[in-house]
């Protein structure tokens, strides 16, 4: 049986974390953690209380990096879905996650159908010089652009190193109106708005021809499928693994 605490529980997605854990017959809920009155307040507190295989974390961009350096110190696997971390706090992660030969897991994304959406762009990519990234989330989303836009044009760009061929010379009236400009030159754009849960499209375009590939999450109990494969994966391995497609 493993045993998974689970921080940010008292949140939209650490609420659904939790239920999905309880659920599977091959994993226990040992700790509900959260700074707004959870079973406990903190990971040290937990940790010093419960048995903690994995700890799977749902929290904030603020917190994020120093509760995964705190689980990786102290020998505790982690799962992470909390976007945010920068490329150099990932590296990091990544570095500390071998030193410890500990098992650390970040997924920008646990939906199964986002993730092969992003495998599906970085496949298009091959077959188009254009492409940009709209990403659509509800209002209280307080990173942009979303850690899943970013890591789909890091895929795309692993396959060609620009995606604006033949642009003209831009000027921006208004600063910000063509979005982020990320890996090989991809635009995101990044639309935050009540009604929506998360989406993402991406647009590639060529001479006489427009092709969009475009996730909806309907539901966030479309992620737990995606949490507990990571789940599972790391408690079998010690390894970094940075995307659920390198699982998947």
């Amino acid at each position: 049986m493993i045993k998974v605490a689970v921080c940010g529980a008292l949140g939209k997605m650490g609420k659904e974390v939790v239920q999905a854990v309880h659920d599977c017959p091959d994993t226990e809920l040992t700790a509900q953690i959260d700074i707004a009155g959870g079973e406990f307040k903190t990971i040290e507190e937990a940790n010093k209380s419960c048995q903690i295989d994995i700890l799977v974390d749902f929290t904030q961009p603020k917190s994020i990096f120093e509760n995964a350096k705190y689980c990786l110190n102290n020998g505790i696997k982690i799962v992470i879905g909390t976007t945010g971390l920068s490329d150099e706090q990932i590296a990091e992660l990544k570095s500390l996650s071998k030193d410890k030969n500990t098992g650390c897991l970040i997924a920008p994304n646990f939906s199964t159908g986002a993730v092969l959406m992003m495998m599906f762009a970085r496949q298009a990519s091959k077959y188009f010089d254009n492409a940009e990234i709209i990403e659509l989330h509800h209002n209280q989303k307080k990173d942009a652009p979303s850690g899943t836009s970013i890591k789909t044009a890091a895929m795309m760009a692993e396959v060609k190193g620009d995606f604006t061929k033949g642009n003209c010379p831009e000027t921006e009236t208004i600063e910000g109106a063509r979005g982020g400009t990320s890996y090989s030159n991809i635009h995101i754009h990044s639309v935050r708005m009540p009604g929506y849960i998360a989406s993402q499209e991406v647009i590639f375009g060529s001479s006489g021809q427009i092709m969009t590939i475009r996730h909806d999450s309907m539901d966030r109990k479309c992620y737990m499928q995606g949490v507990l494969l990571a789940v599972k994966h790391i408690y079998k391995n010690n390894d970094f693994v940075y995307g659920l497609d390198i699982i998947m």
